[in-house]
Order: structure tokens, then sequence, then C-alpha cells
């Protein structure tokens, strides 16, 4: 049988450095975590067995990621790892609270690797839509990946990549962090913590405002 499970050499870069911050932030944390746009599903794989007190939900919208994420699962998956759903961020509902799917309220953590600026706008909003709708009191919602400060990039190398994302899909391009904290005032969150991480990434922590 092919191994339907892909292998992205950047979580091989950013793989320990993401899981060490989440540690941090979710220590001892009970419930449920859904990501948005799992990908190959190696993020989510490591966290379930780093953070055993969660349930992890992984989600994408590829069925070939789709896929990959399942075969992780079955070939090192712990049992607080679930089988993969399909769902679209920008959607104005998600199907939380249907069988098979993580409850409607109360997420303990909401997390995005790599998803606002590979995805036009309205992923944003509906991410931030959703986890106003869907986490609870205590929960979070953490967002990783490269990211302008005040309309600005960090780095040469972040120009270059928003410029390649940019011809590559006009909708796409780095966020700047200012606007993603307009988005989350606008569904009652608050940017609560900033991370800089290797290499010209952030990490970025929003709660209940």
């Amino acid at each position: 049988m092919t191994d339907a499970r892909l292998r992205f050499p950047a979580v091989a870069r950013n793989k320990a450095i993401i899981r060490d911050r989440l540690c941090r932030l979710l220590a001892g944390a009970e419930g449920h975590a859904l990501e948005l746009a799992s990908g190959s599903g190696e993020h989510i794989l490591d966290w379930a067995q780093a953070l055993p007190g969660l349930t992890w939900w992984p989600s994408d919208i590829e069925p070939r990621h789709l896929e990959s994420i399942a075969a992780w699962r079955a070939c090192e998956g712990p049992a607080n790892l679930m089988t993969p759903l399909r769902l679209d961020a920008s959607t104005k509902t998600w199907p939380l609270g249907a069988p098979g799917w993580p409850p409607a309220a109360g997420l303990k953590v909401l997390l995005a690797v790599n998803l606002v600026h590979i995805a036009p706008w309205q992923a944003s909003e509906g991410l931030f839509a959703g986890a106003g709708r869907h986490l609870g009191d205590d929960g979070l919602v953490i967002l990783y990946g490269p990211f302008m400060r005040g309309g600005h990039h960090t780095a040469p190398s972040n120009a270059a990549f928003d410029e390649s994302l940019r011809q590559r899909n006009p909708a796409w391009g780095l966020r700047s962090i200012e606007n993603l904290e307009a988005l989350a005032r606008a569904n009652g969150l608050a940017l609560g913590q900033v991370f800089s991480v290797p290499a010209n990434n952030f990490i970025l922590a929003f709660s209940r405002a």
C-alpha cells in the first residue's frame, strides 16, 4: 500500500519551537483543541503526544491533507487524536456540536499554523468569528507564522516571501498583527501575548477580552 503520510520540510524546522511554546501555554490544560488547516498532520500528531490532557481535532479542506492526517493518526496517533474533519475556516458557521465534531461551546484552544498568510483575508475573519462563537471563557486562540508589525515587514526575507505569495495569489500575503488584533476585538477577544521565534516568525496568543 502507498503511504499517504505527507512530510513537510517546514514542520521539521519549526516543530520543536511550536511544541515548546504550546507546552508552556497549555501546561495541565484539559478539554478540546481544534486546529484549522492541519496540513500534513505532523504538527497536531506531535501536540497530541506532548499534551495528552487535551482532545485534539485536526481539520483541513484539502483531500490530500485529510488523507495524510488520517494516515499519521493510524500509524502513530494516540487515543486523544481524533479523526480529521473537513472544515473551511472562512465559512460563516462551523458544524461544531454535530456527531463526530468537537463541542459547540467551551473550546480550550483554537490553533492555526501558517494559515492566515496562505489564504484570503476571509479565512482570518472566519477564524476569529468561529473563536468568538466556540471558544471557552478560559480558551486561547494561537497563531503561528510570519506577520507584519505596524504595517511593516520585520525582515527582508519576509518581504520577499510576501511578494512571492501575492504573485501566486493576490488574495494571499502576510498580515499585520494590528489588523488581526482588530478582528479579535470585534469578536470579543484580545491579544494577550506575542512571542518572537525563529526564523522571523511569531506566536500570537489571544484570549477572551
